[in-house]
């Protein structure tokens, strides 16, 4: 199978061509011969392959299986490439099975913006989240890490009451497996291989159209288009719904309903882990700028008892407080170092505290410049797991940053550094959503809704 090559043949194989022939069938008992890129553990054949789709160099792979008569090996994913693209030769070698990336199967190499009317794109479904429309539906899909294809229940829908629902799907080949006439749904494509935008502007309104929860603030305004102003003037406001002046029951006409919805990355999974060094991107959007610096206050060893409102995971008591600044209706917050739970309280009428060790307490910091060092810092002995965008092997950590501060949908990344390590120099690259999801969406006559238009450049408020 060969060893690890030196270190600058690693980096020089990330600029090889593919090939361009999707080969989705793997070869039992056959060895694709090429330059091994690296070897990994894996735990089946499947999981080889993906680790070969996740690395950009990778063009072709072999895995030794458990029935392999060797005296070790087993488990082994040899990821592979040759300047051809192709393998040098194939070998029949029982107790391995081989294959080729599914990077040129998938249809998301290239920028697919057409959507198809009444028709349902099987997969597997990772999530299914709530969208007042299919370009917002698809917008979820191309942030999401692992979508690759979605389908959305239209409000013509009439099998249930599944309207507005949004599936994010995917497949080992990243495109559907078979394309299925359905009335009442619309499907697509995820645009990450698209050209990046900074953020996406939704100025459409919809009439009739809930968008239920994540209310913090509501006010009674003339009409929709003031509802909407103060939405996008208000810090927290992602979205809005309106009452308008002919609906039932009368003493909530004209209210206007303020919501909210995350726009920080959250990390959805934190772990200690001796091998890994993880970090943030430097050119993530974590909060405007002011020219009067926060005060930066944290009560040490201090607990806030009760009032818990929201429960996130965070690295730091730094970040926790950048979370509670941003919630609307966080008004102190209690942060645990062991297991990095970050606790948003809400109680504007009293705050109790406890002496408790490891835990750092504090306020929200607002209309200041916070201190967003703990962007800039790197986390030694930390995994964010999860939430994987792709893969490239990089000499340090540094470049591992670099590489996800470069990459426009990179959040957040981890690098594993040790030669121990089964997955030794391998830059992970890692994002989440964080554009505006109402958290339901229903019909409710004599309503408006729409989102924020702080986004949208170009439009005068």
């Amino acid at each position: 199978m060969g060893t690890h090559l030196i270190l600058v043949t690693l980096l020089s194989l990330c600029s090889l061509s593919f090939s361009q022939e999707c080969i989705q069938e793997v070869l039992e008992d056959v060895d694709l011969s090429g330059t091994n890129i690296t070897a990994y553990m894996s735990s089946d054949v499947k999981e080889c392959q993906r680790l070969c789709n996740l690395l950009k160099s990778c063009l072709f792979f072999t895995f030794i299986r458990p029935d392999w008569t060797g005296e070790k090996g087993h488990f082994n994913c040899y990821l592979k490439s040759t300047p051809s693209g192709q393998p040098e030769v194939q070998t029949p070698l029982p107790g391995v099975t081989s294959g080729f990336a599914l990077k040129t199967c998938n249809l998301n190499a290239e920028c697919i913006q057409e959507l198809l009317e009444n028709v349902d794109l099987p997969g597997t479904d990772i999530k299914v989240l709530y969208s007042p429309d299919v370009k917002h539906c698809q917008q979820l899909c191309t942030q999401h890490p692992s979508c690759r294809f979605f389908t959305f229940i239209r409000p013509d829908w009439t099998k249930d009451n599944r309207h507005f629902h949004c599936y994010l799907k995917s497949t080992d080949s990243g495109q559907p497996n078979v394309k299925t006439p359905l009335p009442g749904v619309t499907s697509g494509f995820s645009l990450k291989t698209c050209e990046p935008h900074k953020r996406d502007c939704y100025p459409q309104v919809y009439q009739d159209l809930d968008f239920l929860g994540a209310d913090y603030r509501s006010l009674f305004t003339a009409d929709y288009q003031e509802c909407q102003r103060i939405c996008t003037h208000d810090p927290g406001c992602q979205f809005f719904t309106f009452v308008n002046e002919v609906f039932t029951p009368q003493e909530i006409r004209y209210k206007c309903h303020l919501k909210f919805s995350w726009r920080l990355p959250r990390i959805p999974i934190i772990e200690k882990n001796f091998s890994f060094v993880s970090g943030f991107s430097q050119k993530a959007e974590i909060t405007q700028y002011f020219d009067t610096a926060c005060p930066g206050k944290l009560l040490s060893d201090t607990d806030i008892v009760g009032s818990n409102m929201e429960m996130l995971l965070a690295i730091s008591p730094e970040q926790c407080q950048t979370f509670c600044s941003a919630h609307p209706l966080c008004t102190y917050f209690s942060y645990s170092s062991d297991d990095f739970k970050c606790y948003l309280k809400n109680n504007p009428n009293k705050m109790v505290t406890r002496s408790m060790e490891g835990v750092t307490s504090g306020m929200p910091e607002r209309f200041c410049q916070q201190d967003n060092s703990w962007v800039k810092d790197v986390y030694e002995r930390i995994d964010f797991r999860g939430s994987e965008i792709g893969y490239e092997l990089m000499v340090d950590e540094d470049m591992c940053q670099k590489k996800c501060t470069k990459d426009p949908n990179c959040q957040f990344y981890t690098y594993i550094p040790d030669l121990i390590s089964p997955h030794w120099r391998r830059c992970t690259l890692k994002r989440v959503i964080t554009m505006p999801a109402p958290p339901k969406v229903t019909k409710l006559p004599n309503v408006v809704s729409g989102f924020s238009l702080k986004d949208c450049v170009q439009i005068h408020i």
